[in-house]
C-alpha cells in the first residue's frame, strides 16, 4: 500500500497516462492509475473469480456491475450506499455491512473493472463513476434518498455524487477521506499540492457505451502492467486486511491479479475534479447546508507521514465537516487509514447516527 514503483513509471513512460496521480493509504502517490496501490497481475489473470458474487450483476449500458444489497428498508428510511477506496471493492465493507443490515438497507458495489464487475468505459473520471453508480441503483430498484459513505478515494466520489444529485443524498459519512488539496507526486519526482497541477481542463463527457477491452490496451503497456506489479499480489491481505473474513481475502488475492483492477483507476483529470470539489466549498463554506455529515479521521499516523502532515490532514477534515451546519468531525483513535476494517464499530456508529438524523423520503 505504500509504494507503486515499477509499474507506474513504466506506464507513464509508455504514455498510458499523462500524469502520475493518486493515493493509497497515504494519498501522496499521484497517478490516474493510483488504483494500483497494492494491485498486481499474476497467474490469476483471466481466470474466473474463486467465489460467486454475493449480489447481482446488473447491466448499466453494455457492461455489468456487481451490487450487493442486504437488509430490509424501513418505511421512508434512506438506503446506505458504501463507496470503497481506490483499488478496493465491496469486500472491504465485510465487517461493516452485516451489522448495518440488521437495521437498515445497505448496498456495497464494485466499480467497473474491480471485484466482480466488468470493465467500463475510459477514462474513469469521478463523473463517469457517479453516472454508473446512479444507473446501477436505478436499474436495481434501489431508490433514493441515500446515506452515502465514502472511504479514502471514495470520499471524493460521494461528494461528487452529492454535487450532481443533491436531492438524492440525505446524509454523508466520510471515512478518512481524500482532502480538498492533497499532495501529489509528479513524474519528475517532486511532491506538490493538487491545486498547483489543476489547469481548468474540461472533464470528459460521460460515456454510456463502449466499455474498455483488454485488447484495447497497447501491448507494451499491457506487458509493463504484468511485469511491474506481479510482486504485490502476495501482499493483497497484509495488515489490516488480514482481519477480513477468509472469503473476502480469497477474493482480494484473485482480484488484485486482474488487469481490470488496474484499469479501474485511470483518471487523467483527477486533479481537475478535486479542484471542482475544492471550489464548491471555497465558494460556499457551508455548501452542505443542514445535511447530516460525519467526517472520520484516522487516529494512528501513517508510518511515512510527519506529524505536521497528519495535522494538516486533520485540519482539512475538520474544514470539510464544517461544510454542513450539522457536520461533525471525530477521530478513530485506534485506527489507521482503513477505519472500516480496524475500527468498524466507529464507522457503524457514525452511519447509524446519520441515518437517525437524515430526513425520511417523501
Amino acid at each position: 500500500m505504500r509504494k507503486v514503483v515499477v509499474c507506474v513509471m513504466a506506464l507513464a513512460a509508455l504514455s498510458v497516462v499523462p500524469l502520475l496521480a493518486q493515493s493509497g493509504s497515504n494519498e501522496t502517490l499521484n497517478a490516474p492509475l493510483a488504483a494500483i496501490l497494492g494491485l498486481a497481475v499474476q497467474s490469476t489473470e483471466g481466470t474466473p473469480p474463486p467465489l460467486p458474487p454475493p449480489g447481482r450483476l446488473i447491466d448499466v449500458g453494455g457492461w455489468r456491475l456487481h451490487l450487493n444489497c442486504t437488509g430490509v428498508r424501513a418505511a421512508q428510511a434512506p438506503v446506505v450506499i458504501l463507496e470503497p477506496g481506490i483499488g478496493d471493492f465491496s469486500v472491504e465493507w465485510s465487517l461493516v455491512q452485516p451489522e448495518l443490515a440488521k437495521t437498515a438497507r445497505v448496498c456495497s458495489y464494485d466499480r467497473a473493472g474491480d471485484g466482480w464487475s466488468e470493465l467500463g468505459p475510459h477514462p474513469r473520471t469521478f463523473k463517469q463513476i457517479v453516472y454508473e453508480l446512479r444507473t446501477l441503483l436505478d436499474r436495481a430498484g434501489e431508490k433514493p434518498p441515500y446515506v452515502m459513505v465514502g472511504q479514502s478515494y471514495g470520499g471524493w466520489l460521494v461528494r461528487t455524487y452529492r454535487a450532481a444529485h443533491p436531492s438524492e443524498v440525505a446524509g454523508i459519512v466520510l471515512v478518512d477521506a481524500g482532502e480538498d488539496d492533497p499532495e501529489r507526486l509528479t513524474a519528475d519526482g517532486s511532491v506538490v499540492r493538487a491545486s498547483t497541477l489543476a489547469k481548468g481542463l474540461p472533464i470528459p463527457p460521460v460515456k454510456t457505451s463502449d466499455p474498455l477491452r483488454i485488447a484495447d490496451i497497447p501491448p507494451d503497456a499491457l506487458a509493463a502492467m504484468r511485469r511491474g506489479i506481479a510482486a504485490t499480489v502476495p501482499h493483497a491481505n497484509d495488515p489490516p486486511r488480514d482481519r477480513l473474513p477468509e472469503e473476502a481475502r480469497r477474493m482480494r488475492t484473485w482480484a488484485l491479479g486482474q488487469i481490470g483492477h488496474i484499469a479501474a483507476g485511470v483518471n487523467p483529470v483527477e486533479v481537475e475534479e478535486i479542484a471542482l470539489l475544492r471550489k464548491e466549498r471555497n465558494d460556499n463554506p457551508q455548501a452542505y447546508g443542514d445535511l447530516p455529515l460525519i467526517v472520520i479521521t484516522r487516529g494512528l499516523a501513517e508510518s511515512d507521514w510527519t506529524p505536521a502532515k497528519e495535522e494538516t490532514r486533520r485540519a482539512a477534515h475538520k474544514a470539510i465537516a464544517s461544510a454542513s451546519r450539522r457536520g461533525r468531525w471525530l477521530i478513530a483513535e485506534r485506527s489507521g487509514h482503513h477505519v472500516q476494517i480496524e475500527q468498524p464499530d466507529v464507522v457503524i456508529s457514525a452511519i447509524k447516527d446519520v441515518l437517525s438524523a437524515a430526513p425520511a423520503s417523501k
